[in-house]
């Protein structure tokens, strides 16, 4: 048997309960793992709340942990049990101390990185790749804005996308979260709460605005940074902490400077195995030679995951949040 989260019914933090469930063993092409270290993200609230449907109820949330293997199906070849294994893209289930799963979406864990830091980067990690690299490739000639700069994903992206000379300007809550993204590769930061972000980003880049805005938050900032945005720059809506957000008349995009937007999914740029490995490949290199470091800032066990949840909705939180089990 092993400690699970299951969700019976869908809502507020409160319906994640902790229960006993048993573990299947694996078919041919899975394995079972016992796991070490579990992120929380922001898509797991989204799961929980029925914002994003979910297959079946009762469910388990979670997309990304870090574990050992301990039994293998008839056809694996490539995993042994003791393998000290990850994954950042689900499927959904993560909060729970074992689980089985198909072992394509496995990744093997570089030595020099440890659990709580592997599973606090892989899903945040991933996006930001396919943000700078895939969606639209970044260069040193790209200024950008990134909302929630001061986030898990955030993080990650602020310190990948300035190694490669991009300057990013980001909006944070809090002056403390201020300091947090500008240690963390971000170059300019604007108070969203004090100040209009648009008008700002305006003045920062002397009235061109920026080639591109990130935004993960949704309704709340939706609609104001299609104003940050230059000639022909393109609108990213990856998330919608605060929301979705409102409808968009798209005639509006023509007198706003011939806009892009687009709405991606991780899931669509990870789909096959040889981009999974290649954004993992790059991900792990990146943290092996210290041009991003992981910021694990909240750490809770894996019966406080509704106390993981409740910070992360009411934005108490900076950095990566893992749940140990």
């Amino acid at each position: 048997m092993a400690q699970t989260i299951l969700v019976t019914n869908l809502g507020g933090p409160e319906v994640l309960k902790l229960a006993e469930t048993s573990i299947p063993n694996p078919e041919p092409n899975e394995v079972t793992i016992r796991q070490t270290a579990i992120g929380v993200n922001y898509i797991d609230t989204y799961h929980r709340s029925g914002l994003y449907p979910v297959p079946q109820l009762p469910m388990t949330p979670g997309m990304e942990a870090v574990g050992i293997v301990t039994k293998i199906g008839g056809n694996i070849r490539n995993l042994r049990v003791g393998d000290r294994v990850c994954y950042g893209t689900g499927p959904l289930g993560s909060y729970a101390e074992y689980r089985t799963m198909p072992a394509s979406t496995l990744l093997k864990v570089p030595d020099a990185l440890n659990d709580n830091q592997v599973a606090g980067m892989m899903l945040a990690g991933l996006t930001s790749w396919y943000l700078i690299h895939q969606l639209r490739k970044l260069t040193d000639k790209d200024t950008v804005l990134f909302h929630a700069a001061a986030g898990s994903v955030g993080l990650i992206f602020c310190q990948w996308a300035s190694a490669l000379g991009v300057r990013v300007i980001g909006t944070v809550g809090s002056v403390e979260k201020a300091a947090i993204a500008k240690a963390n590769g971000c170059e300019e930061t604007i108070l969203y709460k004090s100040e209009s972000f648009s008008t700002r980003v305006k003045e920062l880049t002397n009235e061109r605005g920026v080639s591109v805005v990130y935004d993960g938050v949704g309704k709340d900032t939706f609609m104001e940074s299609l104003d940050c945005l230059q000639k022909t720059g393109l609108m990213v809506s990856f998330g919608n902490s605060s929301g979705a957000p409102p409808s968009l008349d798209i005639g509006s995009l023509g007198p706003k400077g011939s806009l892009f937007v687009t709405r991606p999914s991780l899931f669509h740029y990870t789909d096959d195995r040889s981009s999974l490995e290649e954004a993992s490949s790059a991900l792990f290199a990146r943290v092996q030679n210290n041009t991003i470091k992981v910021a694990v800032n909240h750490t809770y066990n894996l019966g406080q995951a509704a106390n993981a949840h409740q910070a992360l909705e009411a934005r108490q939180t900076s950095g990566s949040v893992i749940l140990e089990p």
